[in-house]
């Protein structure tokens, strides 16, 4: 592609669980379900096959079918994102064309993991993925979880590959963020997501476009209000809103992610199922904290 592409990441976009039935396999009816409740509740895009969504455990395969499914059931009224993430620039390529033939929006594209890649071998790795697909790629910055980090010079050098349209980062590292969007400013064909849901309102005051946000399945009103506040100049309103979400996120850590997420969906109604083994359910008393933050946050009485 020798232009830039016209596709802009913005707004508030969950990052999706993937919803399993008891026996482990994709459960289709569910997340039908929960796209009606996300797009319903105001969100501005989907992103499936994610950290969130445990794309760690999906087949090729099952992650076509979640490509399917999603774009059957959204039927063009938000754009869909698929995480496209290999250890192997390879495995990258060959996820990323497999979303392309589905016709998916634009793909995010994780940092390997396990092995730590030089700055240089990750612009590589990008260049590459971008090279072999007409689709928008966003990179995507998750150091916590993969012990990889994208620099802001990286990223800068990055943002000149034609395809190359945003860049998740979920490094919790606002300094970071912001270098992001210091060193990308002025590019209209580039801009910054907020990876990490306590800092949605920061980042926006940064100038950033917008999140992909876990909490987004359970909240999704809750989250499209700290961006669509923010946008129609109500500060205040998108603060209020941020703070009352910051108890959900904090409470990640009560169970191994991410079950939280699926068992607050669970307590709303929608049955996401179990986690992939050998992440188990949270414990009955695990649960009780749970529902209290969800108590405390309005969303159920």
């Amino acid at each position: 592609m020798s232009s830039k592409t016209s596709f802009k990441p913005q707004g508030i976009i969950p990052a999706v669980v993937t919803p399993l039935t008891p026996a482990g396999k994709f459960n289709e009816q569910a997340m039908r379900q929960l796209i009606k409740y996300l797009i319903d509740g105001g969100v501005h895009g989907l992103f499936i096959t994610g950290t969130t969504g445990e794309f760690y455990g999906l087949t090729p395969e099952e992650k076509r079918e979640i490509f399917q499914v999603t774009l059957d059931e959204t039927n063009g009224r938000v754009p869909v994102y698929a995480g496209t993430n290999g250890i192997t620039t390879r495995e990258s390529v060959m996820l990323t064309q497999l979303a392309e033939e589905c016709k998916i929006d634009a793909v995010s594209v994780l940092t390997p993991m396990f092995i730590t890649p030089s700055q240089d071998q990750l612009y590589t790795h990008y260049q590459t993925i971008a090279a072999n697909t007409s689709l928008p790629v966003l990179l995507y910055n998750n150091p916590p979880k993969t012990g990889v980090n994208l620099t802001a010079a990286t990223v800068a050098k990055l943002a000149d590959i034609p395809n190359i349209v945003s860049i998740k980062d979920s490094s919790g590292d606002l300094t970071l963020t912001a270098e992001y969007i210091r060193l990308t400013q002025g590019r209209e064909d580039f801009n910054v997501l907020m990876g990490r849901d306590t800092l949605i309102y920061g980042a926006l005051c940064y100038g950033a476009a917008g999140s992909i946000a876990s909490c987004a399945n359970v909240a999704p009103r809750l989250c499209a209000d700290i961006y669509d506040k923010f946008m129609a100049g109500d500060l205040k309103g998108s603060l209020e809103a941020q703070f009352r979400l910051a108890p959900l996120r904090i409470a990640f850590t009560i169970g191994t992610f991410p079950a939280v997420i699926k068992e607050s969906l669970a307590l709303l109604g929608i049955d996401a199922g179990p986690c992939m083994e050998p992440v188990g359910p949270m414990t009955t008393e695990e649960r009780e904290k749970l529902r209290q933050v969800l108590i405390g946050m309005g969303l159920l009485k």
